[in-house]
């Protein structure tokens, strides 16, 4: 139906953009890999929406998706510029999917934390054309006018995004390998054990620790199985003693809640081959865990 087929000057157009909105976010999330960034990306579309002649628009959906993209694309431009100059590694901000109220996805390509920071390596208007094409099945007809470009640089785009993607990340595990791993790597973090976690890990695995500059956070990620297996054994006494963990869902994977006193303190995610864990992530930054937990609930 059409948004203006119902003279009512006093329509806000506001069931067309609810009805769109969890859609907008999850395209805008993929994109900034930042829940706090999509959410403002969702406001400016609807105040974008406000101020259109709704009466011209035939398809409101295709509409806010298509101002929702770029605006997002925009926004990506220029965060990649401040990240920068982020304090420590940079990881992107996990969200609950455990009732994916938000993400719209029909499918779950492109949110594992693991897919995210790997898309930090396109450029802005490639993980756009990957996020739409992969995540959301849009036609790469549709991709191109979102993009404002050619159907065939479209699929130049979606296939660029694809080969890097490939190239950095291994074929992934089950969701039952994966919480296996996980928690046997949890296990041998907190004891330290050596040896245990030389086998859990791939020669090449990387250890991010996102702390925004709080103490304790590593400052550089830590490289390779050796290193991040000492790296580890070294921390133990220092991180787990007193520690609760509790088992969580974030980005469609399990993950681990780990609190001190009731305080949220890191979550931890691993993205993991058959090979073994390949990345090890650690959120500790406040501004991205406390919107997190809050999240959860309970």
């Amino acid at each position: 139906m059409r948004a203006g087929a119902h003279p009512d000057t006093s329509d806000s157009g506001l069931d067309e953009f609810l009805s769109a909105r969890p859609r907008l976010f999850g395209i805008a999330y993929r994109i900034l890999g930042s829940a706090v960034e999509a959410e403002d990306i969702v406001q400016d579309a609807w105040l974008r929406w406000q101020n259109t002649d709704r009466a011209q628009i035939h398809e409101p959906a295709a509409f806010l998706t298509t101002v929702t993209t770029r605006l997002a694309i925009n926004l990506a431009q220029s965060a990649r510029v401040r990240r920068e100059s982020y304090v420590g590694p940079w990881l992107p901000e996990p969200v609950d999917t455990t009732q994916d109220p938000h993400l719209g996805a029909e499918r779950a390509e492109a949110v594992e934390m693991a897919v995210l920071l790997v898309m930090e390596k396109l450029n802005p208007t490639e993980r756009a054309a990957y996020v739409l094409r992969e995540a959301f099945d849009y036609p790469y007809r549709r991709v191109a006018d979102i993009l404002e470009t050619s159907e065939a640089n479209a699929r130049q785009l979606v296939s660029r995004a694809r080969k890097h993607l490939g190239a950095e990340r291994k074929e992934r595990v089950s969701a039952a390998a994966h919480r296996r791993l996980l928690e046997g790597f949890l296990s041998a973090a907190r004891t330290g054990d050596l040896s245990t976690l030389e086998g859990l890990l791939t020669s090449d695995v990387v250890s991010y620790s996102d702390g925004g500059g709080i103490r304790g956070a590593s400052r550089i990620p830590v490289i390779g199985r050796d290193h991040v297996s000492r790296y580890l054994a070294a921390f133990a006494p220092r991180f787990w003693p007193d520690a609760e963990t509790r088992f969580v869902e974030a980005n469609g994977r399990p993950a681990v809640l780990v609190a001190r006193d009731d305080a949220p303190v890191a979550l931890l995610c691993v993205d993991a081959s058959e090979a073994g864990i390949e990345r090890i992530m650690w959120v500790m930054n406040p501004v991205k865990l406390d919107p997190y937990v809050l999240s959860l609930g309970a």
